[in-house]
């Protein structure tokens, strides 16, 4: 099955910046205050380990006014689900700099980066029986995403020292954190009633993504 929310990130290229990696914990604090990031900020979307910011909170409760549109007039709030996709295209790149994905400073609010996040257009109709469970049937993916984000934590402190000591960042821990993201992202904008195609426990990278070229 082909997901409707994709998470493209454009491979480094050359040596990594080792010093913005050193302080990248701190760097990333503005943003996480805003829009949370995969284990900085506050509030939780699933696991204590993914935070969603402020930003996130206000997308969480207007997803909560936008369940009850639905199952009670059949279509959303009008003008919150473009509020949710600024939150989660936001909220995408800092994931990608946060996670070492990138070393450039990602802009607040929307703007050019080259991580972006690839969102469906608005359903015409929606899926009254998906809605109505939705909490129930992400259950399965709360369960899956804690577990991928345990490893994607160990990921991390691995991809910190490995850039910091090596100036590089081994092939396989880019493209697990990268997935790891891309999962969480996948799940977070179902969630968020962004659409109502049931996402896919995948994990493999989608034809035409491209893979890191590894300096020596």
């Amino acid at each position: 099955m082909t997901d409707v929310v994709r998470f493209h990130v454009e491979p480094p290229g050359g040596a990594r910046d080792r010093w913005t990696t050193l302080f990248r914990p701190i760097l990333v604090i503005p943003h996480a205050i805003l829009v949370g990031g995969p284990f900085v900020g506050f509030g939780g979307f699933g696991s204590n380990l993914y935070r969603s910011g402020v930003l996130g909170l206000l997308a969480i409760t207007t997803a909560i006014f936008d369940w009850f549109a639905i199952v009670f007039r059949g279509h959303p709030i009008a003008g919150l689900q473009q509020f949710k996709r600024l939150y989660l295209g936001w909220r995408a790149r800092v994931l990608a700099y946060a996670c070492f994905l990138r070393d450039e400073y990602p802009p607040f609010g929307d703007g050019a980066y080259p991580a972006w996040l690839e969102l469906p257009a608005d359903p015409q109709t929606r899926n009254f029986r998906s809605v109505l469970l939705r909490v129930f049937m992400l259950v399965p993916h709360l369960i899956v995403l804690f577990a991928l984000l345990v490893a994607a934590l160990f990921a991390c402190i691995a991809s910190w020292f490995q850039i910091i000591f090596t100036g590089r960042l081994a092939q396989a821990l880019w493209r697990f954190t990268r997935d790891v993201m891309a999962y969480a992202l996948r799940v977070e904008a179902y969630a968020l009633l962004i659409h109502d195609q049931f996402p896919s426990f995948s994990l493999a990278v989608e034809a035409g993504e491209p893979a890191l070229e590894v300096q020596p």
